[in-house]
Formats: C-alpha cells, structure tokens, sequence
C-alpha cells in the first residue's frame, strides 16, 4: 500500500459522512459511509425508498462521494460503482446507533437498504488539518513564502 493509499485510507477511516450521488443526477445527499479499505469498498445505510436506493435499483450506477473535513486534512472526491447490497452479515458488522434512529424496527426494518460503492478512482486533497493551516497563513506571512498546503494526488483502485 502506498503512502498516500495509505494516508487517504486512514483519514477516511475518521470522517463520518460526505456528499454521496449517481454521477446521472448532479443531486448528491448526506450520507455516513463505512470503510472496508481490504477490498475498496464504501458501504452506506439508507431506506428503500430514498432516491438514491431507486436510482441503483436497476443496476449498478457511476456514482461519487464527496468528503471534505478539515479537522482531518482531507478533502476527496470519490468514483466508483454503486450497487445495492442485500449482504446481511455486512449489515449485522456496520449496525449502529446511529443508522438504528432512522428505523422504527432496527436492522429487521423491511426498509433497511445496505449500499456498497466499489472504489475505481479518488482525488485527494491531504493537509496537515486545520491547525497546520493557520500555522501555514502566518508563516507565508511572515517569510513572504507561498504557504504548504499539503498533498494533492489521485488514486486508482
């Protein structure tokens, strides 16, 4: 794994949500998603009747995940492939607090729609975080040198 596979991995591991949508439709919606960097793979929990779960119902779809977050350095726009999942042992391993407020029933909700974004690509945007951005202003200010933003790359999987 590369360092900068390595570091878009690890970051992402930490933010909890991004801007999620078919690459058809230019509406993206808030969405948690939760990371299985083994096999480069988004998963998301939503309800049959959103949009976005009908938009893949017919089959897999372009679809991308924007994540900004500058408490963690990272800013990414993410491709894949976006499918729905029926894959129940990933739903029983990514339940939680949180996708359990939204159904009445819990993950026995007959509403309960797992998922999955298969990674292709990535653009990524590292930064040393929002502390290391204001150490960044008032040095260039300083020395009169152009500040060190971080990392820009992109990432195939």
């Amino acid at each position: 794994m590369t360092d900068h596979n390595h570091q878009f991995w690890s970051r992402l591991d930490d933010i909890n949500s991004g801007m999620l949508g078919v690459t058809q439709d230019s509406r993206l919606v808030p969405m948690s998603h939760y990371t299985d960097r083994k096999v480069g793979v988004l998963w998301f929990i939503t309800a049959k009747d959103t949009d976005l779960a009908r938009s893949v119902a017919s089959g897999p779809q372009d679809a991308m995940h924007v994540v900004s977050d500058g408490g963690q350095g990272l800013y990414a726009r993410i491709h894949g492939t976006l499918s729905l999942s029926d894959n129940r042992a990933k739903l029983d391993e990514l339940w939680n607090a949180v996708a359990s407020s939204w159904f009445e029933d819990g993950k026995q909700d007959p509403d309960v729609q797992l998922l999955r974004l298969d990674l292709t690509e990535a653009e990524v945007w590292a930064t040393g975080g929002s502390m290391a951005f204001l150490y960044q202003i008032a040095k260039s200010k300083i020395t009169g040198d152009r500040p060190d933003m971080g990392d820009h790359y992109s990432l195939t999987f």
